[in-house]
């Protein structure tokens, strides 16, 4: 028992001397001061001083500031404040390594030494195993900033980055590894390579639901608009079958009915050609379109239709098959729908708006639209809003489900009329304010309506000098006070043009033409330099001046100012403009004329005033202008019965038009029509000249004829984006003689037709006509030859005219650099010279493709290739192949 003892007093002494050996010398390696800590017992101390060590880049005084610690701050040692002030530093990520020590104790201060190791600094990235155009798009995806510091989290954002853009891309197996690796040139800094192996793209092989006993695999697969199956041709065994089992004669009768209306719906359903979409799985697009299966089903009257089971599984290495388990439900349908709480209007008139009857079949969607907004024609809300009732709801309730029936309780709460309160402006940096105001149809002090802000909307967007998608109103209602303020942001698009082009006019040679327009020109800041940059702008006022020549066969200059709210108060615009031509040309009768001895000018002054109108509706202006022009012939024989003479023409014009297209650049709805009429005194009617015996010269002295233009273009949207738009268009044209035995119509504004319709184009420099566009055509091709009328004297150009088309366009781009837009189209149209000749239905006609882009310092430009199918008078074959080169918006 002693022996025992003994051996348990040793051991215990043994250990205590080993456990105080140890701390002792813990305390000298981490204290090198002699006043030794106690760790069993911390003591208090006051920080006399704060010593950083480590740094090369990042500053000392931050680094100590980050970590919570102050000189003359007490803390405890040991004790939370060292942890705290380590995991501070750590937080933030600058640094790698962190060390914290006691440098020596003085009395009851103690000194600190923070031992830092900075972290690497980002100098450079590249990448292995892809292509440029995809290094390019990740550059720009990847947030890889040169001189930020490299920490784990960079590291594996950059990787699952570079993964999420390949994903995006169809390739779903892409492999990323990055390597860090020195940068040899800068010893703190740090190069990523990123080793990318994206492997094949991953398609669809085959989307296949089950469950589906009324909708078929075809139409659920065509909702799913991005998730699509590998382009292929097949054809349902059904279908198969069905054709096997006719004769060839019974298959291409056109006779032939017994089945055909399964064979078509067969056919629609069952056979895919997707050559042009893609068959690629990206995540994001295969959630949206399980959503419009289920969407499409709500809309045939499942209401109750779910997905059950999503199955994405391998079909092989490069392709996954995706199975759908589909529970349908009943088919719904509405029973009653009852109103309630509506006091301005009855449930008569609700209902006549809402246009959905007892036994159609539920739709809730459709519901929602026809409460809320209806593209395709009147909502319960236009209803209310449009009377002021900013603050109207509509909640339909569905109050019983019996059987395939459901009540629907519609639950309106129409609240007070709202009245318009402040209307602000955000975002015009260069047009004024007044320019903007003017246009609107919202205005303090009115009661709110809804088509107010739709068609200030309109009225902004077709200025020009803002982006119309970037054009918004903030409504900011005030149900307390019954009021609403609004503010409108826009953003400034800059619309003025440069034109310069030049191109070989044949016979004439190099052809050089420069324009400038300037669509927001300030006339009143023309005094003040300041506002120049490079001309006064901002007040809405267009400024055009343009020159084109070709040494001295051609030259043609031309200047228009209009101010479109003379004024200030009203919209009554003033356009004023004038324009000098000359063309040296041989004319009739060339051998005996030398070519620079000949030559017809011609100036053209007007003046114009125009108003908007309120009615019909708000979209209509009237416009009237008052011209003279005066056109002097040296040594040409251009109809007039003389050679060296001039003819003048007073002209006044007056022209009714509609515009209410939504985008000027690239119209997606709405529609523009012109009817214009331009007349000259009836001379003939009160002069003294003997018709009978005069001159053709002294008959065409003083123009006398009347002229009738009528121009339609309607923009319908085949989309719900709005994208694809059929533009439908028509344009007659029609010159007439106030008394055609007397004087008949003489030689100038008659129609040329044919080419890309550009007065003075490459190969055609017309003056005193009216140049009509006809792709597909040589350029004024289509113009009725020369014939007699009255006396002797020969005329050329048609007198009536017609052209009709078609224009099928896809936007490129929309933005505020450029507009570009691809289109197929088809036109026809003709030239008559006289009316005898005139058949509506007989028109040459073509078709092709081309390609228009917008670019506000260069206007629009136009390429365009077109095939002629008709023969010319005059040619020995049709018109066929033939390109055109356009400039500018063109009317017609």
């Amino acid at each position: 028992m002693k022996r025992v003892l003994f051996l348990a007093i040793i051991l215990s002494i043994t250990v205590d001397s080993w456990a105080q050996f140890r701390r002792n010398r813990t305390e000298r390696s981490t204290t090198p001061s002699e006043n030794n800590l106690s760790y069993t017992n911390p003591a208090e101390y006051t920080i006399g001083g704060i010593e950083v060590t480590g740094l090369s880049v990042l500053d000392k005084n931050a680094m100590v500031s980050l970590t919570g610690l102050k000189v003359g701050d007490k803390i405890k040692i040991p004790g939370d404040g060292i942890s705290n002030a380590i995991r501070s530093l750590w937080k933030h990520g600058l640094v790698g390594d962190v060390t914290i020590k006691v440098d020596r104790i003085e009395g009851q201060n103690v000194f600190l030494n923070i031992t830092l190791a900075e972290r690497p600094r980002l100098t450079g990235f590249y990448f292995n195993g892809i292509s440029n155009a995809q290094e390019t798009g990740l550059k720009e995806d990847l947030n890889l900033i040169r001189g930020k510091i490299v920490t784990d989290a960079m590291v594996r954002n950059t990787e699952t980055g570079v993964k999420k853009y390949f994903i995006k891309k169809g390739f779903l197996n892409a492999e990323v590894k990055i390597v860090q690796e020195k940068d040899t040139l800068n010893k703190d800094g740090i190069r990523l390579r990123i080793n990318v192996n994206p492997k094949s793209k991953v398609k669809i092989n085959q989307i296949s639901f089950v469950g589906n006993n009324t909708i078929s695999d075809a139409k659920l697969r065509k909702k799913m608009k991005k998730t699509h199956e590998r382009p292929r041709f097949s054809i349902h065994r059904a279908i198969l079958s069905e054709i096997l089992h006719l004769n060839p004669k019974e298959f291409i009768d056109s006779s032939y009915t017994v089945g055909s209306n399964e064979l078509k719906e067969f056919l629609n359903d069952n056979v895919k050609l997707n050559l042009f979409s893609g068959s690629k799985f990206i995540k994001t697009d295969y959630e949206d379109d399980k959503k419009k299966v289920i969407e499409f089903y709500n809309a045939k009257g499942y209401r109750d239709a779910e997905l059950v089971v999503d199955t994405v599984y391998a079909n092989d290495e490069r392709t996954i098959n995706i199975d759908f388990e589909v529970s349908e439900g009943p088919k719904y349908y509405f029973r009653n729908i009852i109103w309630t709480g509506n006091y301005i209007y009855t449930d008569k008139q609700l209902s006549a708006v809402l246009a959905i009857n007892k036994g159609d079949v539920y739709n809730n969607e459709l519901l929602q639209k026809k409460i809320q907004f209806n593209p395709k024609g009147l909502d319960i809300s236009g209803l209310y809003m449009d009377d002021g009732y900013l603050f109207f709801r509509c909640v339909p309730v569905e109050v019983a489900v019996e059987g395939d029936s459901i009540d629907v309780e519609m639950r309106i709460f129409e609240g007070e009329q709202a009245t318009i309160n402040e209307v602000t402006i955000t975002g015009n940096d260069r047009t004024s304010d007044h320019v903007i105001r003017r246009e609107l149809s919202t205005i303090p002090g009115q009661k709110f309506r809804r088509s107010d802000i739709i068609r200030t909307q309109q009225r902004l967007g077709q200025l020009g000098h803002f982006a119309p998608d970037k054009i918004n109103q903030n409504l900011v209602p005030n149900p307390a006070k019954g009021t609403v303020d609004i503010e409108w942001q826009v953003e400034e698009q800059s619309n003025d043009q440069v034109e310069l082009s030049g191109g070989w006019g044949g016979y004439y040679g190099f052809v050089g033409t420069l324009g400038l327009t300037f669509n927001n020109f300030s006339l009143r800041n023309v005094p003040n330099l300041k506002e120049w940059n490079p001309l006064p702008r901002g007040d809405g006022q267009r400024l055009s001046l343009r020159l084109q020549a070709n040494g001295r066969s051609f030259q043609s200059y031309s200047f228009s100012f209009s101010e479109p709210w003379l004024g200030g108060r009203k919209p009554h615009s003033l356009s004023i403009s004038y324009v000098h031509s000359q063309s040296r040309y041989a004319g009739r009768g060339a051998s005996s004329y030398n070519d620079l001895n000949s030559k017809l000018k011609a100036d053209n002054i007007s003046v114009g005033l125009g108003r908007a109108l309120e009615w019909p509706d708000n979209y209509f202006t009237l416009t009237n202008s008052l011209g003279y022009a005066v056109y002097t012939l040296q040594n040409i024989d251009y109809g007039l019965g003389c050679d060296n003479c001039s003819s003048y023409a007073v002209t006044l014009n007056t022209t009714l038009s509609r515009n209410s297209v939504d985008n000027q650049m690239y119209p997606s709805q709405g529609s523009s029509l012109s009817l214009s009429v331009t007349l000259t005194p009836p001379y003939s009617s009160f002069n003294n000249i003997d018709y009978t015996t005069a001159s053709a010269e002294t008959k065409n002295k003083l123009q006398e004829y009347h002229k009738w233009m009528f121009d339609v273009h309607q923009y319908l949207p085949l989309d719900n984006k709005k994208k694809l738009v059929l533009e439908a268009k028509a344009h007659f044209g029609f010159i007439g003689a106030y008394n055609k035995g007397k004087t008949g119509i003489g030689p100038f504004e008659r129609f040329v037709l044919g080419g890309s319709g550009l007065a003075g184009g490459f190969n055609s420099f017309v003056l005193g006509k009216e140049v009509i566009g006809l792709r597909g055509y040589q350029d004024n091709q289509i113009t009725p030859p020369s014939y007699t009328v009255g006396n002797s004297t020969s005329q050329e150009g048609g007198i009536v005219y017609e052209k009709l088309g078609l224009e099928l366009r896809y936007p490129v781009t929309t933005g505020n650099a450029a507009t570009i837009y691809g289109f197929i189209f088809t036109e026809a149209g003709n030239n008559w010279g006289n009316y005898e000749d005139y058949n509506p239905f007989k028109l040459y006609k073509s078709a092709g493709i081309g390609a228009r882009i917008f670019m506000p310092a260069f206007g629009l430009i136009g390429l365009n290739w077109a095939y002629g199918f008709d023969r010319v008078p005059g040619t020995s074959d049709v018109s066929g192949s033939q390109f055109h080169f356009t400039i500018g918006n063109q009317l017609r």
